[in-house]
C-alpha cells in the first residue's frame, strides 16, 4: 500500500509538470512536435488526476501508520504547490488577460504616441488601429469592425500580428489563450475545445483539426502613418488596469528587449532576425527587414506571382502588392509609389495616370524562426 501512495505521488507530480511543459516555453519543449501528446494530456486531465489522487488516498492509510510521517506530509505539500503553480501561476490565461474595456478614440482624442507601431485593419469603410504595445501583452483583443466580430491577436515570441473572424462552423465563438506551440501563441475555442495556432489561424489539435479561421487583411505601420492613410480611424487606448504590463512592453516593438524570447538579432537570417513574410497562392518568401529598409522597394516574385514590397519614409510601415506583370517595376519617393502607368499612395490607390488600383497582399513582419517554422517551403530573398 505504501508503494501505491508513492506511485501516486510521482504520477501526479510528473503529470502536472508534463501538462505544462509541452505548451509553455521551457527548455527544449517548443522544439518538439509534441502537440498531440499535450492535447491528450489536457483532454484526459481529470482521468489522470482521479487515478493518481485515488492511489494517494488509498496508500495514505498505510503510510501514516508508519514511523516517518513527515516525509509523506512534505511530499503532499510539494505536489499541492506544484499543482497550484502549474494550473494558476504558469497557466497562459492567468498570465495574460484580455482588456476589461476596449476603449477606442478618434485622432483628436487619441493619447498614443504617433511613433508607436499598430496593427490596422479596415472593413466596410471602418478603420481601427491596435497598438502592438497593448495587444502584445493581451495576446488577443475582441472587437467589432465594419459590423463584423474580430479577434485581434499578437504573439510577441514570434512577432506575429493577425486579425481573424472568431467564427467556428458558422458561429461566433470565444477563445482563451492556452499556451504555445513551436513558440507561437495557441488559443482554445469554447465550443469544441480545439486548439488554434495564432500564426495562421489553423486548428492543430482537437475535433476541428485542419480547419482555419477567416483572416482579415491588415497593415503594420506607425500610428502616424496609419492616420495619414485612414484619418477617420479610431485607435485603441490603454486599459488603466494593465498600465504596468504595457510599460514593460515599451521597448519591445523597437527590438530593444533583452529577453531571449523577445530580443532582436542584428545580423540577417538568425533566429530572432526580423523578416517580412509574403504568402501567395503557390509560394512563400521571406525578405530581410534591414535589406528592405536599405532598398526601400523590392520588385520580386513569390511563387508564380510578381510582387513588390515598399517601406515608408518612417522606416516602420511596410506594404506589399501584386505587380500586373513580370516586367513592371515600381519605385518609391516621399511615400508615393511610382509605376509605368501611374502613381499610387501606400494603400495602392491610384493618384493619377491610367489603370486600376494596385492589389494589396498581406505581408507580415516576424522573426525568421517563426516564418521558417510555419512556412517550411519558404524561399529567402
Amino acid at each position: 500500500m505504501k508503494k501505491i501512495f508513492y506511485i501516486g505521488i510521482v504520477g501526479i507530480l510528473l503529470y502536472e509538470i508534463a501538462k505544462v511543459y509541452f505548451i509553455m516555453p521551457m527548455p527544449g519543449s517548443q522544439r518538439m512536435n509534441s502537440i498531440d501528446a499535450a492535447y491528450f494530456l489536457h483532454t484526459w486531465r481529470w482521468a489522470f488526476r482521479i487515478v493518481f489522487w485515488a492511489m494517494i488516498l488509498v496508500g495514505s492509510v498505510s503510510v501514516y501508520r508508519g514511523k516517518t510521517k513527515w516525509l509523506p506530509g512534505l511530499l503532499l505539500l510539494l505536489i499541492a504547490a506544484i499543482t497550484y503553480a502549474t494550473n494558476y501561476e504558469m497557466a497562459a490565461d492567468t498570465m495574460f488577460y484580455q482588456p476589461q474595456t476596449v476603449l477606442m478614440q478618434h485622432a483628436a482624442a487619441n493619447k498614443i504616441d504617433p511613433e508607436r507601431l499598430v496593427i490596422g485593419a479596415e472593413v466596410n469603410g471602418e478603420a481601427k488601429a491596435y497598438p502592438i504595445q497593448f495587444i502584445g501583452y493581451h495576446h488577443q483583443v475582441r472587437d467589432t469592425l465594419g459590423g463584423k466580430p474580430i479577434m485581434v491577436t499578437y504573439c510577441t515570441v514570434c512577432r506575429t500580428g493577425r486579425v481573424f473572424e472568431p467564427v467556428v462552423d458558422g458561429k461566433v465563438d470565444n477563445f482563451r489563450l492556452v499556451g504555445m506551440d513551436h513558440f507561437n501563441a495557441m488559443f482554445e475555442d469554447e465550443m469544441t475545445g480545439s486548439w488554434w495556432r495564432q500564426a495562421n489561424g489553423e486548428a492543430i489539435a482537437g475535433p476541428l483539426k485542419g480547419k482555419t479561421l477567416p483572416e482579415l487583411a491588415i497593415s503594420q505601420t506607425s500610428l502616424g502613418q496609419w492616420l495619414k492613410l485612414h484619418p477617420q480611424s479610431r485607435i485603441m487606448q490603454p486599459d488603466p488596469v494593465y498600465q504596468a504590463k504595457y510599460d514593460s512592453m515599451s521597448r519591445y516593438e523597437s527590438g530593444k528587449n533583452k529577453s531571449l524570447l523577445t530580443r532582436a538579432d542584428s545580423l540577417p537570417w538568425k533566429e530572432k532576425s526580423w523578416v517580412v513574410g509574403v504568402q501567395t497562392k503557390d509560394g512563400s518568401k521571406a525578405f530581410d527587414w534591414r535589406r528592405l529598409g536599405k532598398e526601400k522597394v523590392i520588385n520580386d516574385q513569390v511563387g508564380s506571382v510578381p510582387v513588390f514590397l515598399v517601406i515608408a519614409g518612417d522606416k516602420k510601415s511596410f506594404f506589399a502588392f501584386e505587380r500586373p506583370d513580370m516586367q513592371e517595376r515600381y519605385s518609391i519617393r516621399n511615400d508615393t509609389i511610382f509605376g509605368k502607368n501611374g502613381n499610387y499612395d501606400l494603400l495602392g490607390k491610384r493618384l493619377d495616370g491610367l489603370g486600376q488600383n494596385l492589389a494589396r497582399i498581406n505581408a507580415y513582419q516576424e522573426y525568421w524562426h517563426s516564418w521558417r517554422t510555419f512556412h517550411p517551403e519558404t524561399k529567402q530573398y
